[in-house]
């Protein structure tokens, strides 16, 4: 048994060569990116979920509390069982900006590293359904796994940033086949995509414009770098380098054409452990090459990382075989799964499982009298037809992309926008201050109404013509029109 245990040891354990200047990298790098996450939250955090936001987090864990008691405490692991004001909720978010600056300079790595992942996790929770993105819980895998980096990178670490990596790409182009999604069936999404997607930018505008041929090519690209290319990841060099190749190439032309926050950076930054230091070697100088360095792994880390290793495999291989065959798991395995999830491990991903063919825009209107009507005016989602549509990334307006999934009517969705609109017609400054006008600042509206549009791009011609960026066409007043449907 001692021999198994050594072998064991000593196999996955022992430094992985040729990642050192990889890993110094990848730390630098994903500073970076976590500073993009918490920046983007700080501006809009309070808004969102503080005591006078759109879904108060303090209401979220009283209840918590009164259903599960002390239970509830590890359950939803947060910060805010503390406090969940404005105050605290700002600090965590500001805080993780300072962190992500020390990361990146060097400083006390691990002591940060852990911090980082305490902080965005308890912004997760925090943020209730603004925050339910995989691109959040992308990034929480990815800095739970960085804190042991800073002992230096091991075989296991590797596997582990790889096997996330092959399920993030893997797991969406299966979610997209078993849908059975006739737009992704036919080779059709991208006639759609670029018009209906949360949050076009001006190049998803020419886009949109390609011919159909080319169109489909992308759409058969797509399949092909997220069904054949994931399994190179674990191929010997060569293939590894061309999956890198592939993945970089496909999220550059995604945040070429879409405003998709940090997840496209965060995905090249996991690329990096596809290549090695061979590649480093020709662009680093080498005065720097020879001051990177990593401590030994210790003994925390070599307990820890097989046990949480083993909790990230059995809960994304359990979850995802669930989603696909539709066999309900055992109530203890549920609950295991679930509990890991909460803290940030072992997720399933699903990029655009579906692809909606059809742009429902809600204009969001307010009057004194019921008869003059003015318009609420968001940052940047589509309104105004003129209006030119902006490149944002990597900041996500948290209400600009939820507002999309609204026109599906689905019950989560009207239950927070039923609490925006209450919000606007009580005039809450902090609700306010996430959109671009409030026409109603000195004295909130007696009436709220909400129409819908269905949104097109125009053509060149139109655009040439008019100047305008959309074209739409009055469906009704919003919920008494059809779902939008997927």
């Amino acid at each position: 048994m001692n021999n198994v245990i050594s072998r064991f040891v000593v196999r996955h354990f022992q430094p992985a060569e040729g990642y050192t200047l990889v890993s110094w990298l990848f730390l630098k790098l994903l500073a970076l990116i976590y500073f993009a996450a918490f920046m983007s939250l700080a501006v809009q955090i309070i808004g969102l979920v503080g005591p006078d936001g759109i879904l108060p987090y303090q209401e979220m864990l009283d209840s918590q509390f009164r259903e599960e008691g002390r239970n509830a405490w590890w359950r939803v692991p947060t910060l805010f069982w503390f406090s969940a004001s404005n105050r605290a909720l700002e600090l965590v978010a500001w805080a993780g900006c300072a962190l992500s600056i020390l990361l990146f300079l060097g400083l006390q790595r691990k002591l940060v590293l852990t911090l980082l992942f305490v902080f965005y996790l308890s912004l997760f929770h925090a943020g209730q359904t603004f925050l339910t993105f995989q691109w959040d819980t992308l990034l929480l895998e990815t800095g739970f796994l960085a804190i042991f980096l800073v002992n230096g990178p091991t075989r296991l670490l590797i596997f582990l940033y790889h096997w996330l990596l092959f399920r993030f790409r893997f797991m969406s182009g299966v979610a997209k086949l078993a849908s059975g999604d006739p737009a992704w069936s036919s080779l059709d999404a991208l006639k759609y995509y670029f018009e209906t997607q949360p949050l076009p930018h001006v190049i998803s505008w020419y886009a949109h414009q390609l011919p159909e041929w080319l169109l489909k090519g992308g759409v058969a690209f797509t399949f092909f770098s997220e069904l054949i290319v994931p399994f190179f990841i674990f191929l010997p060099r060569p293939f590894r380098l061309f999956a890198a190749a592939i993945t970089i190439l496909m999220q550059l032309l995604i945040i070429a054409t879409s405003n998709h926050n940090f997840v496209n950076l965060l995905t090249i930054l996991l690329c990096l452990f596809l290549l090695d230091d061979r590649i480093l070697n020709r662009v680093m100088p080498v005065g720097l090459q020879q001051k990177i360095s990593f401590s030994r792994a210790g003994l925390l880390q070599i307990i820890i990382l097989p046990v949480a290793g083993l909790v990230i495999l059995f809960t994304s291989v359990t979850v995802f075989s669930s989603m696909l065959s539709g066999y309900k798991q055992p109530a203890p395995v549920r609950e295991s799964a679930l509990i890991a999830r909460s803290y940030g491990l072992g997720h399933i991903f699903h990029i655009f499982p579906v692809m909606q063919t059809e742009r429902q825009e809600l204009i969001v209107e307010g009057s004194h009298d019921g008869l003059q009507w003015k318009g609420y005016e968001f940052r940047y989602k589509p309104g105004a037809l003129d209006k030119r549509p902006e490149f944002i990334v990597p900041h996500q307006p948290r209400l600009d992309w939820m507002i999309w999934f609204v026109p599906t009517q689905h019950p989560k969705n009207m239950f927070w926008f039923d609490r925006f609109l209450s919000r606007l017609w009580e005039g809450e400054e902090q609700v306010t201050k996430l959109l671009a006008t409030n026409p109603f600042e000195n004295e909130p509206p007696h009436y709220i109404r909400v129409l819908v549009y269905r949104y097109k791009f125009t053509t060149g011609e139109e655009r040439t013509k008019t100047g305008n960026w959309w074209k739409r066409e009055y469906l009704g007043q919003f919920p008494n029109v059809s779902p939008r449907r997927p």
